[in-house]
């Protein structure tokens, strides 16, 4: 960690917020998670990271006018250094950290809930949350319903129903502070999947990690091709750092997508043997039957796309991952990916 010290653990909740250019969102998701009932001496902390489009500004007037909110400037602009920051700067006198994502929608009583939660199960470190996709336009619905099937999510706990339990990982909600500190809080050096990468510490610490079904996140993808395959490209190359850096081996479910990558690659000898796209337009047919298989249940002319949004996350995730394992060969470490927080 390195957001600024480990403070004085007591009880209460701070809310973390990192953010950057949300400016049309920032101001009804602070709205809504302070809009809690059962939730004693509330505070939100939004860690910007150098927004342009006003958002910074607008969270200062909210501050001004509202003790409840706080504005952090995050200038190492990371989601994990935002939300270290923002609970170094706040934390102190209070038990609980509770991140948010200033791209979501909470339900009402999401922090007392959590809190409520936390109480109840004993040997919790951490409780996380169910994950529910939706999207506006006809890509992002796409995307939506892919990352709500296993085709998109693999089976992941935290993206299915199913009863409360502990897990490995999920969606990240709540810390117990002084655990999260005894942890390390997070790698300030993941751009993406630091919260798997906290997962695998506070488990070998002894923590448990819990996730309830007391509550669901709805998530918002990204509304482009091209902004979703950056992000699992990214997702990919975080994982595969998590696995380098803990020696533990990919999941299951981690396998398939782990060999469309290579299933790409083998298409350029295609022209000569062309057994070798067998791979590729299996993997390929297969999303888009699915995908065609989620629109007639759902019966939505943007399901249609979800099994090509499945293929774009699936090769952008391989590619990242592999091209991650190539890095470490390199006989000095590449330099800490630099990428703005989502």
């Amino acid at each position: 960690m390195d957001g600024g010290g480990r403070p004085e653990v007591g009880r209460g909740a701070v809310v973390v917020i990192p953010c950057l250019n949300e400016r049309p969102h920032i101001a009804a998701v602070i709205a809504r998670l302070l809009d809690d009932p059962g939730w004693s001496d509330p505070l939100v902390v939004v860690a910007d990271g150098g927004s342009d489009d006003g958002g910074a500004e607008l969270v200062s007037e909210l501050a001004a006018r509202d003790p409840r909110i706080r504005l952090a400037h995050n200038a190492k602009r990371l989601q994990s250094a935002g939300v270290n920051l923002g609970a170094a700067l706040h934390g102190a006198g209070r038990r609980w950290l509770i991140r948010a994502d200033a791209h979501a929608d909470y339900p009402q009583g999401f922090v007392s809930s959590l809190i409520g939660e936390a109480e109840r199960v004993e040997g919790a470190a951490s409780v996380v949350v169910a994950l529910r996709a939706d999207g506006r336009g006809v890509f992002q619905r796409a995307a939506a319903f892919a990352q709500n099937s296993r085709l998109g999510a693999g089976g992941s706990a935290h993206r299915r129903a199913g009863e409360a339990c502990f897990v490995d990982h999920g969606h990240h909600a709540l810390f117990d502070l002084e655990r999260f500190w005894a942890a390390g809080g997070y790698d300030e050096t993941f751009t993406h999947n630091e919260d798997a990468e906290l997962d695998v510490r506070l488990r070998r610490a002894g923590g448990r990690i819990w996730l309830t079904r007391q509550v669901e996140v709805l998530y918002f993808p990204r509304p482009s091709p091209l902004t979703l395959f950056r992000q699992y490209l990214s997702y990919g190359r975080g994982r595969a750092r998590t696995l380098l850096r803990h020696r533990e081996p990919p999941r299951v479910r981690q396998l398939l997508p782990l060999a469309v990558a290579p299933a790409l690659a083998a298409l350029a000898a295609a022209p000569a043997w062309p057994l070798a796209a067998l791979p590729a337009g299996a993997w390929a047919l297969g999303c888009c039957v699915y995908g065609l298989g989620i629109a007639a249940r759902r019966r939505s002319g943007s399901a249609v796309l979800s099994g090509p949004a499945a293929m774009i996350m699936h090769a952008a995730w391989s590619i990242g991952f592999w091209s991650r394992l190539l890095e470490q060969g390199r006989a000095r470490p590449t330099a800490p990916e630099r990428e703005a927080v989502r």
